[in-house]
Protein backbone atom coordinates (compact mmCIF):
# COMPACT_ATOMS: atom_id res chain seq x y z
CA UNK A 1 0.00 0.00 0.00
CA UNK A 2 1.39 3.06 -0.62
CA UNK A 3 0.06 6.58 0.96
CA UNK A 4 -0.19 9.79 -0.95
CA UNK A 5 0.70 12.72 0.40
CA UNK A 6 -1.97 14.74 2.36
CA UNK A 7 -1.03 18.26 0.24
CA UNK A 8 -4.71 19.22 -0.85
CA UNK A 9 -6.06 19.76 -4.19
CA UNK A 10 -6.86 23.37 -5.44
CA UNK A 11 -10.63 23.79 -4.06
CA UNK A 12 -9.69 21.51 -0.86
CA UNK A 13 -11.00 22.89 2.37
CA UNK A 14 -7.56 23.00 4.16
CA UNK A 15 -7.05 26.80 4.86
CA UNK A 16 -3.82 28.50 3.19
CA UNK A 17 -0.73 27.99 6.10
CA UNK A 18 -1.71 24.67 7.39
CA UNK A 19 0.49 23.37 9.24
CA UNK A 20 1.29 19.61 8.33
CA UNK A 21 1.75 16.87 11.22
CA UNK A 22 5.62 17.10 11.15
CA UNK A 23 5.62 20.77 11.32
CA UNK A 24 3.68 21.57 14.55
CA UNK A 25 5.07 18.36 16.15
CA UNK A 26 8.78 19.37 16.32
CA UNK A 27 9.97 19.65 19.81
CA UNK A 28 6.18 18.67 21.38
CA UNK A 29 8.17 15.87 23.24
CA UNK A 30 9.65 18.83 25.67
CA UNK A 31 7.72 17.99 28.14
CA UNK A 32 7.48 14.38 27.91
CA UNK A 33 7.87 11.66 30.43
CA UNK A 34 11.03 10.10 29.37
CA UNK A 35 11.19 6.24 28.58
CA UNK A 36 11.23 3.43 30.82
CA UNK A 37 13.53 -0.16 30.49
CA UNK A 38 11.71 -1.50 33.35
CA UNK A 39 10.38 -4.20 31.02
CA UNK A 40 13.15 -5.99 29.55
CA UNK A 41 12.87 -9.33 30.30
CA UNK A 42 9.05 -9.37 31.32
CA UNK A 43 6.66 -11.34 29.84
CA UNK A 44 3.15 -10.10 29.61
CA UNK A 45 -0.19 -11.44 28.44
CA UNK A 46 -2.64 -9.02 26.97
CA UNK A 47 -6.23 -10.20 26.67
CA UNK A 48 -8.83 -8.30 24.85
CA UNK A 49 -12.56 -8.59 25.97
CA UNK A 50 -12.94 -9.54 22.09
CA UNK A 51 -11.16 -13.20 23.42
CA UNK A 52 -7.53 -12.03 21.06
CA UNK A 53 -4.60 -12.56 23.40
CA UNK A 54 -1.31 -11.03 22.86
CA UNK A 55 1.93 -12.05 24.70
CA UNK A 56 4.83 -9.69 24.33
CA UNK A 57 8.15 -10.68 24.96
CA UNK A 58 10.21 -7.23 26.19
CA UNK A 59 13.79 -8.24 24.80
CA UNK A 60 15.63 -4.56 24.89
CA UNK A 61 14.27 -1.02 26.02
CA UNK A 62 13.07 -0.76 22.60
CA UNK A 63 12.08 -4.14 21.07
CA UNK A 64 10.04 -6.92 21.77
CA UNK A 65 9.05 -9.91 20.58
CA UNK A 66 5.03 -10.65 20.18
CA UNK A 67 2.97 -13.20 19.15
CA UNK A 68 -1.24 -13.07 18.58
CA UNK A 69 -2.48 -16.11 17.33
CA UNK A 70 -0.89 -17.62 14.11
CA UNK A 71 1.17 -14.31 14.09
CA UNK A 72 4.06 -13.33 15.52
CA UNK A 73 7.33 -10.73 15.44
CA UNK A 74 9.48 -8.66 17.23
CA UNK A 75 9.15 -4.89 16.76
CA UNK A 76 9.83 -1.50 17.78
CA UNK A 77 8.06 -0.46 21.10
CA UNK A 78 8.55 2.78 23.86
CA UNK A 79 7.28 2.29 27.64
CA UNK A 80 6.30 5.43 29.63
CA UNK A 81 5.50 4.79 33.12
CA UNK A 82 3.32 7.65 33.37
CA UNK A 83 2.43 6.73 36.89
CA UNK A 84 3.25 3.49 38.98
CA UNK A 85 2.20 0.93 37.19
CA UNK A 86 0.49 3.38 34.83
CA UNK A 87 1.99 2.50 31.17
CA UNK A 88 1.63 4.19 28.30
CA UNK A 89 3.09 1.56 25.85
CA UNK A 90 3.59 1.93 22.03
CA UNK A 91 4.18 0.02 19.37
CA UNK A 92 4.97 0.41 15.57
CA UNK A 93 5.11 -2.52 13.12
CA UNK A 94 7.43 -2.78 9.96
CA UNK A 95 5.95 -5.04 8.36
CA UNK A 96 2.33 -3.04 8.58
CA UNK A 97 3.70 0.83 8.67
CA UNK A 98 0.58 2.22 8.10
CA UNK A 99 -0.68 0.58 11.69
CA UNK A 100 0.05 1.47 15.00
CA UNK A 101 -1.03 0.34 18.92
CA UNK A 102 -1.25 1.73 22.08
CA UNK A 103 -1.52 -0.42 25.05
CA UNK A 104 -3.06 1.75 28.35
CA UNK A 105 -1.87 -0.40 30.97
CA UNK A 106 -3.12 -0.36 34.77
CA UNK A 107 -1.31 -2.85 36.63
CA UNK A 108 -2.75 -2.40 39.69
CA UNK A 109 -6.08 -3.26 38.46
CA UNK A 110 -4.94 -5.98 35.73
CA UNK A 111 -6.93 -3.59 33.12
CA UNK A 112 -6.08 -2.21 29.94
CA UNK A 113 -7.03 -0.47 26.87
CA UNK A 114 -6.04 -0.97 23.16
CA UNK A 115 -6.11 1.84 20.64
CA UNK A 116 -5.34 0.51 17.11
CA UNK A 117 -4.64 3.82 14.48
CA UNK A 118 -5.35 2.94 10.83
CA UNK A 119 -4.11 5.57 7.98
CA UNK A 120 -6.34 5.12 4.97
CA UNK A 121 -4.62 4.37 1.38
CA UNK A 122 -6.28 7.35 0.20
CA UNK A 123 -7.96 10.27 1.61
CA UNK A 124 -11.97 9.63 2.81
CA UNK A 125 -14.49 12.39 2.00
CA UNK A 126 -15.49 14.43 4.82
CA UNK A 127 -13.73 12.05 7.25
CA UNK A 128 -10.38 11.47 9.05
CA UNK A 129 -7.94 9.99 6.68
CA UNK A 130 -6.59 8.10 10.53
CA UNK A 131 -9.59 6.20 12.35
CA UNK A 132 -8.90 4.50 15.48
CA UNK A 133 -10.39 1.32 16.95
CA UNK A 134 -10.94 0.57 21.00
CA UNK A 135 -11.27 -2.79 22.88
CA UNK A 136 -10.81 -3.12 26.88
CA UNK A 137 -8.82 -6.08 28.16
CA UNK A 138 -6.36 -7.45 30.62
CA UNK A 139 -3.28 -8.02 31.55
CA UNK A 140 -0.86 -10.47 33.01
CA UNK A 141 2.38 -9.71 34.07
CA UNK A 142 3.81 -13.12 34.65
CA UNK A 143 2.40 -13.59 38.04
CA UNK A 144 -1.68 -14.56 37.34
CA UNK A 145 -3.08 -11.88 39.33
CA UNK A 146 -6.86 -11.32 39.00
CA UNK A 147 -8.47 -8.27 37.24
CA UNK A 148 -10.25 -6.02 39.75
CA UNK A 149 -12.00 -2.59 39.78
CA UNK A 150 -14.33 -1.43 36.59
CA UNK A 151 -14.10 -2.56 33.26
CA UNK A 152 -12.44 0.00 30.79
CA UNK A 153 -14.76 2.26 28.98
CA UNK A 154 -16.31 5.14 27.34
CA UNK A 155 -16.97 8.16 29.68
CA UNK A 156 -18.34 11.31 29.98
CA UNK A 157 -15.93 12.78 32.84
CA UNK A 158 -14.49 15.28 30.25
CA UNK A 159 -17.44 17.18 28.79
CA UNK A 160 -17.10 20.47 29.68
CA UNK A 161 -13.91 20.77 31.00
CA UNK A 162 -11.08 23.31 29.96
CA UNK A 163 -7.83 23.06 30.08
CA UNK A 164 -4.26 24.46 28.41
CA UNK A 165 -1.57 22.00 27.80
CA UNK A 166 2.25 22.96 27.47
CA UNK A 167 3.82 20.67 25.41
CA UNK A 168 7.15 23.01 25.50
CA UNK A 169 7.70 26.51 25.86
CA UNK A 170 7.36 26.97 21.90
CA UNK A 171 3.59 24.69 22.33
CA UNK A 172 1.18 25.64 24.48
CA UNK A 173 -2.66 24.10 23.53
CA UNK A 174 -5.72 24.90 24.86
CA UNK A 175 -8.56 22.24 24.72
CA UNK A 176 -12.39 22.09 25.47
CA UNK A 177 -14.25 18.40 25.35
CA UNK A 178 -17.56 19.75 24.08
CA UNK A 179 -19.23 15.89 24.23
CA UNK A 180 -18.71 12.43 23.99
CA UNK A 181 -17.84 12.84 20.26
CA UNK A 182 -16.03 15.96 19.28
CA UNK A 183 -13.50 18.30 21.23
CA UNK A 184 -11.95 22.08 20.27
CA UNK A 185 -8.70 22.75 20.47
CA UNK A 186 -6.92 25.91 19.29
CA UNK A 187 -2.89 26.84 19.79
CA UNK A 188 -2.32 29.91 21.75
CA UNK A 189 2.16 29.80 21.34
CA UNK A 190 3.94 27.44 18.84
CA UNK A 191 3.48 26.65 14.49
CA UNK A 192 -0.10 26.92 14.33
CA UNK A 193 -0.63 29.91 16.52
CA UNK A 194 -4.26 31.16 15.45
CA UNK A 195 -5.57 28.13 14.08
CA UNK A 196 -8.26 25.83 15.97
CA UNK A 197 -10.73 23.41 15.08
CA UNK A 198 -13.47 20.77 16.27
CA UNK A 199 -12.59 17.48 15.68
CA UNK A 200 -13.72 13.79 16.03
CA UNK A 201 -12.73 12.38 20.04
CA UNK A 202 -13.14 9.35 21.98
CA UNK A 203 -12.43 9.10 26.05
CA UNK A 204 -12.16 6.41 27.83
CA UNK A 205 -11.85 5.71 31.65
CA UNK A 206 -8.75 3.19 32.38
CA UNK A 207 -8.97 3.58 36.37
CA UNK A 208 -9.56 6.67 38.80
CA UNK A 209 -7.86 10.20 37.29
CA UNK A 210 -6.18 7.92 34.62
CA UNK A 211 -7.92 8.73 31.27
CA UNK A 212 -7.46 7.75 27.22
CA UNK A 213 -8.22 10.59 25.42
CA UNK A 214 -7.56 10.45 21.52
CA UNK A 215 -8.82 12.26 18.82
CA UNK A 216 -9.12 12.53 14.68
CA UNK A 217 -8.28 15.38 12.82
CA UNK A 218 -9.75 16.28 9.62
CA UNK A 219 -8.06 18.40 7.65
CA UNK A 220 -4.83 16.42 7.71
CA UNK A 221 -4.11 12.66 8.11
CA UNK A 222 -3.23 12.79 11.98
CA UNK A 223 -4.84 11.18 15.46
CA UNK A 224 -3.67 11.09 18.80
CA UNK A 225 -3.58 8.83 21.21
CA UNK A 226 -3.06 10.28 24.94
CA UNK A 227 -2.99 8.92 28.67
CA UNK A 228 -3.72 11.86 30.56
CA UNK A 229 -3.07 11.34 34.84
CA UNK A 230 -5.00 14.05 36.07
CA UNK A 231 -3.27 13.04 39.87
CA UNK A 232 -0.19 14.66 38.72
CA UNK A 233 -1.84 16.87 36.26
CA UNK A 234 0.85 15.10 32.65
CA UNK A 235 -0.38 13.47 29.43
CA UNK A 236 1.85 11.37 27.48
CA UNK A 237 0.92 10.32 23.70
CA UNK A 238 1.76 10.26 20.29
CA UNK A 239 0.51 11.42 16.95
CA UNK A 240 0.46 9.10 14.13
CA UNK A 241 -0.40 10.39 10.75
CA UNK A 242 1.09 11.68 7.57
CA UNK A 243 4.05 13.93 7.13
CA UNK A 244 3.61 16.98 4.26
CA UNK A 245 5.81 14.56 2.53
CA UNK A 246 3.44 11.29 2.33
CA UNK A 247 5.82 9.54 5.15
CA UNK A 248 4.29 7.72 7.85
CA UNK A 249 5.12 9.50 11.47
CA UNK A 250 4.93 8.35 14.82
CA UNK A 251 5.88 11.33 17.19
CA UNK A 252 5.98 11.46 20.69
CA UNK A 253 4.23 13.97 22.76
CA UNK A 254 3.78 14.69 26.65
CA UNK A 255 2.84 18.24 28.72
CA UNK A 256 1.74 19.72 31.70
CA UNK A 257 -2.02 20.37 31.99
CA UNK A 258 -3.46 23.30 33.84
CA UNK A 259 -6.95 23.29 34.54
CA UNK A 260 -8.83 26.41 33.09
CA UNK A 261 -12.38 25.57 34.40
CA UNK A 262 -15.75 23.59 33.35
CA UNK A 263 -19.20 24.47 31.42
CA UNK A 264 -21.96 23.69 33.61
CA UNK A 265 -24.91 22.04 31.11
CA UNK A 266 -28.92 22.87 32.30
CA UNK A 267 -30.87 19.78 32.76
CA UNK A 268 -32.21 18.37 29.41
CA UNK A 269 -29.72 20.07 27.47
CA UNK A 270 -26.57 17.84 27.59
CA UNK A 271 -24.47 17.08 24.94
CA UNK A 272 -23.92 13.82 23.10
Amino acid sequence: MRASTFRPDPGSPVPAGWKAMDEFAAGIDANRLPPTDALIGQIWTLRRSDGVDTELRFRTADLVDWTRGAESGSDWYQAIESAAGVYFLDQTFAARPYYSEVHLVHLPSARTIRVSSTIAEQPIPAMPRVTQEFHPGTVDPGDGRTPSGEVPGPTRDLIGWRAVYRYSPNHLYEHLYLSSERYCWQCLIGEQRGHGDVDLATTWKLAPDHYVFTFREFLIPVAATWLYNLDAMRSTGKFFGLGQDGSVRNAPGGAHIAELGRVSYPDGAQPV
